[in-house]
């Protein structure tokens, strides 16, 4: 399965180092996760630009987003925002994992087993998937 490109705006390259750097305390405890393919061997990244958004983590091999909601996606601006870019990744057939930032904080084993049952369903579903490393 060849791997696909998804363009972004060359713009939010910056916006994302800038989030990298002032991530919160929810994506760093997730991250820590993640990171080196800690994850049942896949590569994640953080702060990945997409189209005209930038996700928390992204993994190309499962078409996974993964965003961290803090409390800032109670507002109905944001919840519209957050629509759309689902919308749109959808399209490049990206599925997105939502978690509460208080998930992360207080229930961050079950926050990761969503992640495992999303990776199992992914490579049972998937006809010869992408993907590197000791899957």
């Amino acid at each position: 399965m060849e791997r696909k490109i998804i363009p972004y705006k060359p713009e939010l390259r910056e916006l994302a180092r800038q989030l990298r750097n002032s991530s919160t305390k929810a994506e760093i405890k997730l991250w820590v996760q993640l990171k080196g393919k800690q994850m049942l061997g896949y590569d994640f990244h953080r702060q990945k630009p997409l189209l005209n958004y930038i996700a928390d983590f992204y993994c190309c091999e499962l078409n996974l987003v993964i965003e961290i909601d803090g409390y800032s996606h109670e507002f109905e601006e944001t919840q519209i925002r957050d629509e759309n870019k689902e919308v749109e990744l959808k399209k490049w057939g990206i599925h997105v994992l939502r978690f509460l930032d208080e998930d992360v904080h207080a229930d961050l084993e079950n926050v990761l087993r969503g992640i495992e049952l999303y990776i199992n369903d992914f490579v049972t579903h998937t006809p010869n998937p992408s993907r590197e490393g000791n899957h």
